[in-house]
């Protein structure tokens, strides 16, 4: 796909991305999408949502000469099996320019910041530029830290910037969410004028025709990656990373990926030992590649509230039901969907052991 090209009239720009997002409902059209009333209410709404994130990233926030930090996903806006967490902040940039990032770290315990070329619009990639993981940074004695985003090299903090660098992105994790607090972060340009210009036609109508094209690509890119993990149901298979970093994944992490389908009286269990890591998690996801909703049910676990056998490895039950055993995941009315296990700054990356159950063997 060619780069965005857009009519000036924001009139008739409005109406080709009308009839862009139509044509987007394609993907829940498909013939190998399930045909199940929850899989396609979520298909429409997840549709629903990436235009919402789409209009975000491509027409609030499109000066880049006044950028500000958006949050491109959370708990009701999600993109390729999220991570419930993180809190991710997005801020649009350009590459041939200069910006300091100033704040403040919250009590969350991992922090990232990564330059990325964002081409989701265009080919399905969002491959990083430059990156400083949490130890690579140099933190004030409270917390606070300058950062200085540009393609040739500052002293102290510096995150490097290309030509086709397009996004900032800072990850910040928590082992416990419900606790830990994020740190508060802004963005400005170095150099840059002293107001905004006013808005003009080809940028609003360029930002639509990017919004549009936004959508269909993200919806496309991760479908695809679903129906390459459905070729291996209820298993981890083995799978080059380089697909994921391509897709925006951070250069530390590795990426378990999975398929699941179960019936409602039967239960996925999942069995590994945990490598020595910084951070591990396991999230069920539907079949969209979001992650199920964690504001009320409990679809995820990770290094701090896992439940660990004797022997140091964690057994993990996918189920409708709770078995009572620890580690359960409510599959939240789904009864097939994906699934992620990350293991964060390991050497070793042990693929689990997965196999289906009857609950009442458990």
């Amino acid at each position: 796909m060619s780069a965005p090209s857009a009519s000036p009239d924001p009139v008739q720009a409005w109406r080709d991305f009308c009839a862009k997002l139509a044509a987007a409902g394609d993907v829940l059209l498909a013939p190998d999408v399930p045909d199940d009333p929850l899989i396609r209410a979520e298909g429409a709404r997840y549709l629903s949502r990436l235009t919402k994130l789409a209009l975000e990233q491509y027409v609030e926030a499109t000066d880049t000469d006044f950028p500000f930090f958006y949050q491109l996903s959370h708990t009701t806006g999600k993109i390729g099996a999220d991570n419930p967490d993180n809190q991710y902040l997005n801020a649009s940039i350009r590459g041939d320019c200069e910006y300091r990032i100033t704040g403040t770290r919250g009590s969350m315990f991992y922090f990232s910041i990564v330059a990325n070329a964002m081409r989701y619009h265009i080919d399905g990639s969002a491959h990083a530029t430059g990156s400083l993981m949490n130890d690579d940074i140099q933190w004030g004695p409270n917390g606070e830290v300058e950062i200085i985003a540009s393609a040739t090299p500052q002293p102290g903090n510096w995150l490097r910037l290309e030509a086709d660098t397009s996004v900032i992105i800072i990850r910040q994790s928590a082992l416990d969410r419900l606790s830990e607090k994020p740190g508060t972060f802004k963005i400005e340009r170095i150099g840059g004028p002293a107001v905004p210009a006013p808005l003009s036609g080809e940028t609003i109508s360029k930002g639509l025709v990017t919004a549009a094209q936004f959508v269909n690509g993200i919806a496309t890119t991760f479908a695809d990656w679903t129906r390459l993990f459905a070729q291996h149901p209820n298993a981890f298979p083995a799978i080059d990373q380089s697909m994921f970093q391509k897709g925006g994944g951070a250069k530390d992490i590795y990426y378990a990926h999975a398929y699941w389908k179960i019936a409602a009286d039967e239960a996925w269990v999942i069995e590994v030992t945990p490598p020595d890591c910084y951070y591990w998690n396991f999230q069920l996801d539907n079949w969209w590649m979001e992650s199920l909703d964690y504001r009320f049910r409990q679809i995820t676990v990770n290094k701090h509230s896992a439940r660990y056998e004797a022997d140091g490895s964690i057994r993990i039950i996918c189920a409708a039901s709770d078995p009572g055993t620890g580690n359960w995941i409510d599959t939240c009315g789904h009864t097939e969907g994906t699934a992620l296990l990350r293991w964060a700054g390991a050497t070793e990356h042990p693929l689990p052991a997965a196999r289906i159950v009857k609950l009442k063997d458990l």
